[in-house]
């Protein structure tokens, strides 16, 4: 199965983009330059999420 990118709410619409991917863990790369991919492990992403601005 290919996994499914979602781009951020946040992206501009000059393509200037984040893109995230859930599996097993979290991946998020650049739209344009979509290598490297950088992968988290799920509990991670959540801390992330939840930290302050």
């Amino acid at each position: 199965m290919a996994t499914e990118w979602r781009k951020s709410s946040f992206s501009s619409t000059a393509g200037n983009c984040v893109e995230v991917a859930f599996a097993q863990s979290v991946g998020v790369r650049d739209s344009k330059n979509t290598e490297p991919t950088l992968t988290f492990p799920v509990e991670s992403w959540k801390t992330f999420l939840s930290s302050p601005n």
